[in-house]
Order: C-alpha cells, then sequence, then structure tokens
C-alpha cells in the first residue's frame, strides 16, 4: 500500500515517536507512516526473541474474544494452582504484590462481564486476516500470512459443551465453525489419537507461519521506506504546558509532536512516570519448538484441557501456551515446560523431532482483560495502545490503525468507549476524557 506523498511542511514538525517495537508499535509506525508522518520507532529489546511478538502461537485468532476468567474460574483456581499439571502458575513470593490485581481481575469471572468483553474484543481481532493482509501489502512480510481454519480439539462432546456459553457468544458474534466427530474428526485430521474425538474447525482465520520473521520484515520495510529505528530504553515522557513535547532516553531527549505508548507489559511503567497507573500485569507465556517433526498438525489447534495450542510453521511445530504470574523479573523456569511437553505428549504420542527449542515471554494482562487504546485525558499528544493479553498478534493490525487515526486527527470508525483508560481512573476523569477527545480534533 503506497505511502502519502510527504508534505515538506511536516518535515519541519517532529517525528511520531512509538515506544515500543512489537507487533502494536510496528503496525501503528507502518500505519503512521503511510499518512505521510514522520515516525520513530524506538525499543529497548535486546534481541528479537525477547518480544511477545516472538514467541506467540502465531495464529490470526479471530474468535478469541473469551476471556481467561470464565465463569466458574474462581472455584476451580485453588486445585489449578496446586496441581503441577495444570497450566497456571503463581510465583509465590510475587503473591502480595500481585493480589491486589488479581482480585479485580477475578471479579469480572461472571457471564454478564464475560459477554461485554468479547463484545469489546471482537471488533479489534474479528477480522484479523484481514486487517494484517492489508497492513503487510506492499510489504516482504506478506508472505508468512496463510489463510487457515483454527482448530479447537476435545476429548468428547461432553467436554466441548463444557464450554456451551463461550460457543454461543462466538455464534452471536458471527463466527462460524464446523463440529467433526468420531470417524469425521478422524477423516479432518487423523494425526491425534482417538482419544480426542472431537473437532471444532473454526473458519476465517489465518496464521503467520514465522511470527518472528513476520515482525522483522516489516521493521525493515518501515526503515526502508524512511523511518527512524532507535534501541534505547524511554525513561520518561517530556511535556510543557500540558502537551508531550518529546521522550528521555539515556541517550539523551528527542523530540516528538505525539507520543504513542506501545511497550506491552512494560507500557505501565512509561505511564507510571506521567502520574497514571494503570493495572496490567505481565502475564509469563510459555513456547517448545520441535523442529524437524515427524508430524504436523492440518491448521493450528487449541487444546482446551492443556491450555496449549498447536501450530505448525516454518520448520518447526510450537506448542505454545501456559499461565505464569510473577512480574515483569520473571525469568521463567522449568515446570511450566514441563506441564506444556506433557500436554504435548497426550495429543501427540511418538512425536519425534530433531531439537526443541523453549522460549518465554511476557504478555501484557489488564484487569478488565480488555486492551487500552485511548489518548492519555491529562496530557495532550500521548496515546497507549497495550494490555491485548493473549491476543496482541492478532489485535494489533486493528489497533494499529485506530492509533495512527487517532494521532492524525481522524476519528476512527469504531466507538472506542471499551477501550478508554478513564475506565481505570475513577469517574472524575470521565470529563476529562471527553475534552481531551474534542482538544485532539481542535489540534489536528
Amino acid at each position: 500500500m503506497p505511502s502519502e506523498p510527504r508534505n515538506p511542511a511536516t518535515d519541519q514538525i517532529p517525528p511520531v515517536v512509538v515506544v515500543g517495537g512489537g507487533m502494536v508499535g510496528i503496525a501503528t509506525a507502518i500505519w503512521l507512516q503511510r499518512a505521510g508522518r514522520r515516525v520513530t520507532l524506538i525499543d529497548k529489546a535486546d534481541a528479537p526473541g525477547d518480544r511477545a511478538s516472538f514467541g506467540n502461537a502465531g495464529v490470526l485468532a479471530s474468535s478469541s474474544v473469551l476471556p481467561v476468567t470464565m465463569p466458574g474460574l474462581l472455584g476451580k483456581l485453588p486445585k489449578m494452582l496446586l496441581n503441577p499439571s495444570d497450566p497456571i502458575f503463581v510465583r509465590w513470593p510475587y503473591l502480595p504484590k500481585l493480589l491486589p490485581w488479581a482480585l479485580r481481575y477475578l471479579s469480572h469471572a461472571n457471564e454478564a462481564d464475560v459477554r461485554r468483553i468479547a463484545s469489546a474484543m471482537a471488533p479489534i481481532v474479528g477480522n484479523s486476516l484481514d486487517d494484517h493482509l492489508a497492513l503487510s501489502e506492499g510489504t516482504p512480510a506478506r508472505r508468512h500470512i496463510k489463510p487457515c481454519d483454527f482448530a479447537v480439539l476435545f476429548k468428547d462432546r461432553a467436554a466441548f459443551e463444557k464450554d456451551a456459553l463461550g460457543w454461543s457468544i462466538r455464534k452471536d458474534l458471527g463466527f462460524r465453525w464446523t463440529e467433526h466427530e468420531g470417524a469425521a474428526r478422524a477423516a479432518c485430521d487423523p494425526l491425534f489419537p482417538d482419544s480426542f474425538d472431537l473437532l471444532a474447525t473454526l473458519h476465517d482465520h489465518g496464521q503467520i507461519t514465522d511470527p518472528g520473521a513476520y515482525l522483522a520484515d516489516l521493521r525493515d520495510h518501515f526503515v526502508a521506506s524512511g523511518g527512524t529505528f532507535l534501541h534505547a530504553e524511554v525513561t520518561d515522557i517530556a511535556h510543557e504546558n500540558g502537551r508531550a513535547t518529546g521522550v528521555v532516553t539515556p541517550r539523551g531527549r528527542l523530540d516528538a509532536s505525539a507520543v504513542a505508548i506501545t511497550a506491552g507489559a512494560w507500557s505501565p511503567l512509561v505511564t507510571k512516570k506521567l502520574g497514571v497507573k494503570i493495572p496490567v500485569e505481565a502475564e509469563s507465556g510459555y513456547h517448545l519448538e520441535f523442529w524437524e517433526p515427524s508430524v504436523m498438525p492440518k491448521a493450528p489447534t487449541l487444546v482446551p484441557s492443556g491450555k496449549f495450542i498447536l501450530s505448525p510453521m516454518a520448520g518447526r511445530l510450537r506448542a505454545a501456551g501456559g499461565v505464569e504470574f510473577g512480574g515483569l523479573n520473571n525469568k521463567g523456569r522449568g515446570a511450566p515446560f514441563e506441564a506444556l511437553k506433557r500436554g504435548v505428549d497426550r495429543v501427540l504420542p511418538g512425536l519425534r523431532f530433531a531439537k526443541e527449542t523453549r522460549w518465554m515471554g511476557h504478555r501484557p494482562a489488564p484487569t478488565d482483560s480488555i486492551p487500552i487504546i485511548d489518548q492519555l485525558p491529562d496530557l495532550d499528544g500521548v496515546y497507549l495502545g497495550f494490555g491485548h493479553q493473549h491476543v496482541g498478534l492478532t489485535g494489533s493490525a486493528r489497533t494499529g490503525r485506530i492509533l495512527a487515526d487517532m494521532i492524525g486527527g481522524s476519528i476512527p470508525n469504531i466507538d472506542i468507549t471499551p477501550y478508554r483508560v478513564s475506565r481505570f481512573m475513577g469517574e472524575r476523569n470521565h470529563t476529562r476524557t471527553q475534552s481531551a477527545h474534542a482538544r485532539q480534533m481542535e489540534v489536528c
């Protein structure tokens, strides 16, 4: 997709600075660039593998609108946390710090909130394949996108029907699927053992066959098209007279006409510098990769009983999943990998492979499981785009376009009320939020 021709007058204006070079950040940067803006993308990651955008399951999971906090979770939680085979873990020394967030998080495990969350997520992730095709148009990254079904594997129909609420919500939101049972399941994908008798295939999804390479190709295209990439940590946001004027890094200050904070689980550290505390926790996720595997599923396959996804990728099979709460300083440990490996062994007994690699990274999890996509109410020129929990890749292209529209002064073709940061800042900020959006339109 061609960029708008650059206006020489805008070259005298400082660039838009995007803080965070993961998928939401690069999508924001590219859409801004296509609108004719100068953009600087800043990321502190020492290596591509440090980002959650590198280690995800690679599924453009349009139907993944449901939160982890489904009804009944609270009653199951003690057993889940104490069972070493269950894929939910807590670093117990971190529990006192986690507890206030966790209580708010668990308060949403009811049907009314689940329906509200799903309705908020659908506009962000529901058309993900087309969103990523648009983002990658004219870039080398397009080669990594593959349309596909998204399969969900169950032991039997009873296991499928335990999530009747979730399937009902998906149906209400327009998602379509086919149920394959017994011999039909075996015909659909004979790879799985007979102990798994039902496969539901959700249609009109997509896959990124190499998430790390996809991100790298998008970033290379951004730089080749005139964008600037800096490897640095943003330690503060400079501002004067109620408006952001730049960012501060250990390498010095960089002027900015606007700042977009898209740093995933690290974003609250930046907003905290501005006096805004946003309840987003680092939820660690894990993956195992089996290189040159003896078998591959036909499509990315979610295994709800093990809380992981089997995702066929270029040259390897990735098993991604697990939930661990231990903060941003959590470096990972063996237990989640072992639980993931046991789950894979149950689904793919006899799997052979040349080598195994492991990864762990941090997802940004808000207390209400809805991302923050907004302008900061109390400071003009600061925009927020983070908190996508398990669907950062899926929702990144849409989020980046919304942020680019907001920064450019266009009204997004979506009601952003569910994503506003004011929901975490108290009722006193409702008027400020409305005023901030009005000022944005006046300035731009």
